[in-house]
Parts: structure tokens; C-alpha cells; sequence
């Protein structure tokens, strides 16, 4: 089949990319070298099997010839960073959403026979994942009020009896409650692809991420997933800096996993208009996760907890894989494998931007 990916460059995408060139797809790739992940240039890891287009999809005209003859789009374009897309509005929004708007409106306008769309969807939306209170049974708490953040009070409380709860596998049945930008955005994305698509006819299949790590994510870019911001830290002899008290957990899935789903639900009609999410349901602690970085990078450099929050922040998130399954996916990593990220990380350049981010975020937001 011919297929387009999106963001086929990027950290996710060119890991899907590699999986359908090896499948002997005929792989279409659109992406813009976004300078914050590629500082404009090609990857050393750029597929050689592959077409692509040097271009952004707020494009109509380089959409039309991206979208040439294509059967299956990936949609994995898009802006990440939590903290960035809070002062950077306009830019998130116009690139994620309105991109993805774009996508699909020159795709129903246009004479292309598209018959599947797979969208990058994000945990992220969920807000807080789901917990369970002793008293009032499984729960779906709202975020943290700055308040609460202000007083240093850092678990997640029951909605009903204000009791603390435990965190519990998130399906996903929960609401989307997020109230940060990116989040907003990605919600958005997954929402529109599902609403045109089941008007129009053409399978959406949204993949709701949750923390990728392992090769290919970018060491100098400060608003990535925290698995590679604290490597960059590490290989630069800083300390990771860890928000809260570090005991906020998080579902850490490996990259060839996420590609590998992606791929799996291509396939499966069991998997049309749905939304699954894709994570291992075993967490971690953000401060394991530090030492186990630190230690897997053979340095004796210890975390900084700092005991201070940021609003919108999640305390918990774990995914309720049930529904992955159910379409019969195995995870290759099931558990953190820290070595692939480690190794990858052995000859790539690591900028440690995280100050210079951090302090940009504290002033955009007054603290």
C-alpha cells in the first residue's frame, strides 16, 4: 500500500516509517525538520526507503501532493512540550490542530483514496488518570488546584469524600479533562479525525500514547519526555531536577512498541474508531526512574528533588492496556529497558537546555 506519515521524521514517526519500508510499503514522508528537534537537518536515521517532502502540513498545496495516490496516513505531525504550549499558544494550536484540520479537509476535498487514518493521540488528555478510594470506590479526580500545588500537598484526593486515593489503570472510557494547552490540542486532533472520519466513512484509529522513550528522542530539546531530559542532564555532569517530592508515577512505553501498535492497528478492522491506548500498565516513580537513568549511564549523580509544583501537572497516570490486548498486541518491552535509551544516547549530541526552558517557563507564569 502507499502510505503517508506525518512528522515522519520525528522521534515516533521514523520508527513507524522503518516498520512499513520493511514491510515493503511504499512510505511517504511530510515533515517540516521542526528546529527544535532537528535544528533543520535530515537525521542520521533517515530511512533511505522511503519519499520524502520537505514541508509543514499547514501546506494545502504540498498536502495535495503528500497525499498523491495514498490509502493509510499516519498523523504523527505535531508540536510537543507540556510547559512550552502554555506560553506559546497560537503556535501549538495553529500546528497541531489547525494542521490537523487542514489534513483532513484537503482529504475529503480532494479526489484521494484514503481508507484509514491512524492519529497520534496523547495520555496526556486524560488530565489525572483514574484512582481508587477506600470509600467511595474507582474515582476520576480532577487536576490539582494551584492552590493545592502552592501548599505542597501533592496527592491526588477523592472528588467525593476528599479522602487521598491510589492510582488505578486508566481506560479509556475516563473523560479527557486536561486543562493544559498541548493536552487541549491533542485532544482536539483525535476528536476531529474521529468526527470527520466516521462522517465521511474512513476508519480513524486514535493511539493514546503515553510516556515514549528509547532511541531517536531528541537530547537537546528541552520540552521533550523527561526520560531523555534528565539523560541530557546526566551526560552533562548536572543533576536531574525533579519536580514534587518525586513519587508522581508515570507509564513508561517503548518507541518500537508504539510503532509496532500503530502498525498492528492498521491491520485489524476490530480497531476502526477506536480509541486504545498504548502503555505497559507497569509505572514508575520519577525519582527511580532518575537513578536508574544515572546508574544505566554508569554516574553517581543523584536528582534534586525539589519540592516545588507546576500547574497542570499530573500526580498519576498508568494505562489500562485490556483493550490493546484484546487486538493482540505484545509489547517488546513490557518493563523500563533503559540500555536501548542509554546506547542511543552514547553518540548523540545532549545540549542541556533545561535551565534556560525552566526559568523561561517560571517567568511566562509569573512564579
Amino acid at each position: 500500500m502507499k502510505v503517508l506519515v506525518t512528522g515522519g521524521l520525528g522521534f515516533i514517526g521514523s520508527h513507524i516509517v522503518d516498520e512499513l519500508v520493511k514491510e515493503n510499503h511504499e512510505v511517504v514522508v511530510l515533515d517540516n525538520l521542526e528546529y527544535q528537534v532537528h535544528r533543520g537537518r535530515f537525521p542520521d536515521y533517515t530511512n533511505k526507503g522511503a519519499k520524502y517532502i520537505v514541508g509543514n502540513v499547514l501546506d494545502r498545496e504540498l498536502l495535495k501532493i503528500a497525499l498523491q495516490d495514498i490509502e493509510i496516513v499516519f498523523h504523527e505531525a505535531a508540536l510537543v512540550g507540556m510547559g512550552q504550549s502554555m506560553y506559546q499558544v497560537h503556535y501549538y494550536t495553529n500546528v497541531n490542530v489547525s494542521g490537523t484540520a487542514l489534513l483532513l479537509d484537503t482529504i475529503i476535498n480532494g479526489n484521494f483514496p484514503v481508507k484509514k487514518i491512524m492519529v497520534a493521540a496523547s495520555m496526556s488528555s486524560y488530565g489525572e488518570g483514574m484512582y481508587h478510594c477506600d470509600n467511595c470506590g474507582n474515582v476520576s479526580p480532577p487536576m490539582r488546584s494551584n492552590e493545592q500545588i502552592d501548599s505542597k500537598d501533592w496527592e491526588v484526593k477523592c472528588p467525593n469524600c476528599s479522602s487521598n486515593v491510589t492510582p488505578v489503570p486508566t481506560p479509556e472510557t475516563k473523560s479527557l479533562d486536561s486543562l493544559a494547552v498541548y493536552s487541549l490540542t491533542k485532544k482536539y486532533q483525535e476528536e476531529l479525525c474521529m468526527s470527520v472520519g466516521k462522517t465521511y466513512g474512513i476508519p480513524v484509529v486514535a493511539l493514546r500514547y503515553f510516556n515514549v522513550y528509547g532511541p531517536r528522542q531528541s537530547l537537546s530539546n528541552p520540552y521533550t519526555g523527561v526520560a531523555a531530559i534528565f539523560t541530557s542532564r546526566i551526560k552533562n555532569n548536572n543533576q536531574p531536577h525533579i519536580y514534587e517530592d518525586g513519587f508522581q508515577s508515570r507509564d513508561f512505553v517503548h518507541v518500537e512498541d508504539i510503532a509496532g501498535a500503530n502498525l498492528l492497528v492498521m491491520e485489524s478492522q476490530a480497531a476502526n474508531f477506536q480509541s486504545i491506548n498504548v502503555g505497559t500498565q507497569n509505572p514508575i516513580t520519577i525519582a527511580d526512574l532518575a537513578e536508574k537513568l544515572a546508574e544505566g549511564l554508569g554516574s553517581d549523580i543523584k536528582p534534586v528533588i525539589s519540592n516545588t509544583g507546576r500547574p497542570g501537572d499530573v500526580r498519576h497516570c498508568i494505562a489500562d492496556i485490556s483493550k490493546l490486548k484484546m487486538l493482540g498486541y505484545e509489547h517488546k518491552y513490557p518493563e523500563l529497558n533503559i540500555q536501548t535509551l542509554v546506547k542511543w544516547s552514547e553518540t548523540e549530541e545532549a545540549i542541556d537546555s533545561f535551565e534556560n526552558a525552566n526559568k523561561e517557563l517560571r517567568e511566562k507564569l509569573r512564579q
